[in-house]
């Protein structure tokens, strides 16, 4: 157990980082920051900043030195130099998991060998494979790229009257993709997993997502679904957490199928956009458990104060006019939280606002009402 007075080094400086950072502030650990760019968001909020390549192998050393704990709030760092810093200082997720989570093929793979409920897919990496996996799969589908894509990045839909796969191939700049088959779904929801190296696990209630031009809207908490499924989701989440030997936090998306069944979308080795309401409504926040669990200490209580929805702030809100966010700070039971960015660009996450009310239905209403108004 890495006990407070230490200092935890993320790789990766987004708002992820500095929510992290602020979590580990109020507990009393040091911060350090490595990230390519200077004055990142998570950096406001470090004790050091170290602006360097993820390739870097001297500058990973400083961070090995001034860290005693190392984590990371995203899945696109290269895995060579968690490997690098995993052989100087204690770094929790492993590698392995963030080799599986930062690539759709081994994700797929990973779920499908493990016996986790995923969408039928296929890997692509030609015009030829494309024509046999959408001859086995079919159409409707979506091809996306094996690495490096989120909020939707990387994917393409193919429809029925989709039928000319030469075209679909160069659209696609012929990159390896993994094709999965579309689910029919009525709702996306997700878990939040959380581990210790001493065995403990827990789950933040369950999320239920709107998305909107593929990036995350609104996180109703608690989602409006059956318990009985609440309990499936979260046992789903534990049971992935245990087969990656997971110690530190994991964000689990699901898709509510219109049968009823349950099918993982995709997983991320971090704090996630969906448990930014636990900062305002639960007794822990998941950047609190976050670094409890990488430190090793106990986990804290996951329990739900109130019904929340959560909003995100894009950089659409900048255009033409500084969004009004006394809207939101005139309400008592609206909480706003900006990351610090400095510049605003159309779908950048720029911040985000919660509202808290009597019911999850009040709670989206609300929100909906404040962030039109914003």
């Amino acid at each position: 157990m890495l006990d407070p007075g230490s200092t935890i080094g993320v790789l990766g400086g987004g708002q992820l980082g500095r929510m992290t950072g602020q979590a580990a502030r109020t507990l009393g650990y040091g911060f350090t920051v490595y990230e390519p760019q200077t004055k990142s968001p998570a950096g406001h909020v470090a004790d050091l900043e170290i602006n360097a390549s993820y390739s870097d192998e001297s500058a990973l050393g400083c961070l090995a030195e001034a860290a005693d704990v190392v984590t990371y709030e995203f899945e696109n760092v290269p895995v060579e130099a968690t490997r690098v810093l995993e052989e100087k200082v204690q770094l929790h997720p492993r590698p392995e998991i963030l080799h599986i989570c930062q690539n759709r093929e081994r994700e797929k793979n990973f779920l499908r060998d493990n016996g986790i409920p995923c969408a039928p897919f296929a890997i692509v990496d030609s015009l030829e494979d494309l024509e046999t996996a959408l001859s086995e799969i079919g159409r409707p589908s979506v091809l996306k790229t094996a690495a490096f894509g989120y909020d939707g990045k990387g994917q393409l839909k193919i429809c029925n009257e989709d039928t000319d796969t030469e075209s679909i191939w160069n659209r696609f700049s012929k990159h390896r993709a993994v094709l999965e088959g579309w689910m029919n779904f009525s709702m996306e929801i997700s878990v939040m997993v959380a581990a210790n190296e001493n065995g403990e696990v827990t789950t933040f209630p369950v999320a239920e997502n709107i998305h909107t031009n593929h990036i995350l809207d609104y996180s109703i908490v608690p989602a409006r679904i059956s318990s009985e499924l609440q309990n499936q989701a979260e046992t789903l989440a534990k049971e992935i957490a245990k087969k990656m030997s997971l110690v530190g936090l994991l964000g689990v998306e699901f898709f509510v199928l219109k049968d009823g069944n349950l099918a993982v979308n995709e997983l991320a080795p971090r704090p996630h956009n969906s448990g930014h309401y636990t900062i305002d409504a639960c007794v822990t926040s998941q950047f609190e458990q976050f670094v409890r669990a990488v430190c090793g200490l106990p986990l804290g209580s996951t329990e739900l104060f109130r019904p929340i929805t959560m909003v995100n702030i894009l950089g659409d809100a900048w255009v033409d006019r500084q969004p009004n966010f006394g809207v939101i700070l005139e309400d008592p039971e609206a909480k706003l939280h900006l990351y610090g960015k400095a510049e605003a660009r159309k779908g950048r996450k720029m911040g985000h606002f919660c509202v808290l009310a009597d019911s999850a239905d009040v709670a989206y209403e609300k929100a909906r009402e404040l962030k039109a108004r914003l």
